[in-house]
This record gives C-alpha cells, structure tokens and sequence, in this order.
C-alpha cells in the first residue's frame, strides 16, 4: 500500500467527521501531505513540458467562445471555427447576437455537432444581453460564486465550461478538472474511482494556493499530459514525467 493511499484513505475516512483537536491537527496534516503531493506533481510537469500558454485566445469573448466551442472535439477544429467567426467580423457579442442561429451554426460547423453549439452560443449571448446589456465588463465585479451559479443555469454550460470561463476569460481562482484529470489522479491514487466533477475539482481547490496563474498552468500541464502520456489505452509509463510516483494501471491499459 503506497503513501499516496495510505492519507488517501485515512482523508475519506476523517474529512467528515469531527473529533476534536486531535482530529483537526490530522486532517492539517493530510491536507499538507496533499499539497506536498500536488505542488510535487505540478513541478514535475512543468520541469518537462514547459509552460503551456494557455488559453489560446485574443479577448476575452474569444476565449468564452472557444470554451463552448471545445466541448466534444479537438482545438484544431476550434480554431477553424473561430477564424470563420474572425473572417466574418463577428467574434463579438454584438456581432453574435444578431447573428441569425442558422448562419452561426455554418460559420462554426468546423467545430462539429454545429447545430448544438450554434444553440449554446445563443443561450450564452441572450443571457449577457438580457441580464448585463450584451457588456462582459458588467460581469466583472460580480462574486465568483454567483457567476458560476449564473453560468451554470445557461443552458449547454456545463461544470467544465463554466470554470474554464471563469479562470480563463474572467482569471478568476476555479480549478478546471476534465477527463485527464480525473484519470490522472485516479491512477496516482489521489481519489477514489467514480469520483464526481465538484470532488475532483475539491481536491486541487482546497488543497492549493489559490493562485490564478497556478490553476491555468496546472491545468494545461495535466491536459498535455494525458495526451502525451496517460492516455485512456496505451499508457506511456516508462517514459512519464510522474514515472517515479507511485501509480497503478491495470495490464489492459499498458
């Protein structure tokens, strides 16, 4: 049984339930054991991959639009789509918001499932209009939370889209979690199977610093690592940046 699994259990076990000082002073302890861990793995990846620049992107709309537009395909057919909205004068929200749905769903048809995309974008547009005159600067001073909140309740915004909107167009403290994320800590035993989005997200949260910078370059190390290396079959152990850690993965994957 390795370290990582050993606070791991001992974590689940005491997180959430009170047993006075000597619990409190335990779970300071695990939580600084987490921390230990992940600002280990961070340097790991950053020491290899080098910074990663993330999010592509001019303004602030455009990295809102390329957050929608990601969901189920690769960034090369998002940036096809959005060099159609560039090459059409309409990467605004104004410009999107008259934008008939069938002339968006055909400028973004790089981007795939077009149809569905066209019909997120507008439900994101119609919301800034109808609740902040169309301006993203009325967004601005807003709490984090109630943004989230708010971003949440439109409609095609899921979890993940709405925390890369916040930490990267609105650099606000939310660690993004995805796919690569989930299999990465799964597989250094960091959490357990099945976990949710909100207790993945939970466990990078509340166990770092929460620096803006830090969760962007954590999170674009995490995504260059579960493609380059992690990857759902065929894993590249031997050669991972995270090799000497503790890890598990069934055969099948190898």
């Amino acid at each position: 049984m390795t370290v990582l699994t050993k606070f791991r259990r001992v974590y689940l076990k005491y997180s959430d339930v009170t047993i006075g000082k000597n619990g409190n002073r335990l779970r300071s302890i695990i939580s600084a054991m987490i921390n230990e861990t992940l600002i280990e793995i961070y340097q790991l990846l950053l020491d290899h991959f080098g910074p990663q620049h993330w999010w592509p992107g001019d303004t602030q709309f455009e990295i809102i639009t390329g957050a929608i537009l990601t969901q189920n395909t690769s960034w090369a057919n998002v940036e096809k789509a959005i060099a159609n909205l560039k090459s059409a004068d309409r990467l605004t929200p104004e410009g999107l918001y008259r934008l008939d749905l069938s002339q968006l769903a055909e400028l973004i048809r790089p981007a795939g499932y077009f149809n569905i995309k066209a019909k997120r974008l507008k439900n994101f547009i119609n919301w800034l209009f109808d609740n902040y005159q169309g301006d993203l600067a009325n967004l601005e001073s807003m709490n984090t939370n109630q943004l989230r909140a708010e971003l949440l309740a439109i409609k095609g915004v899921g979890p993940e889209t709405a925390d890369s909107i916040l930490l990267y167009a609105f650099e606000r403290p939310i660690f993004v979690v995805d796919a690569y994320t989930a299999r990465i800590a799964i597989r250094h035993e960091l959490i357990e199977p099945g976990a949710d989005y909100e207790q993945l997200r939970e466990l990078f949260q509340s166990n770092l610093s929460e620096d803006v910078q830090l969760f962007n370059e954590y999170h674009a190390l995490l995504v260059k690592l579960g493609k380059d290396f992690c990857r759902t079959k065929k894993a590249r152990c031997q050669h991972c940046p995270l090799g000497k850690l503790p890890h598990i993965l069934d055969p099948e994957f190898l």
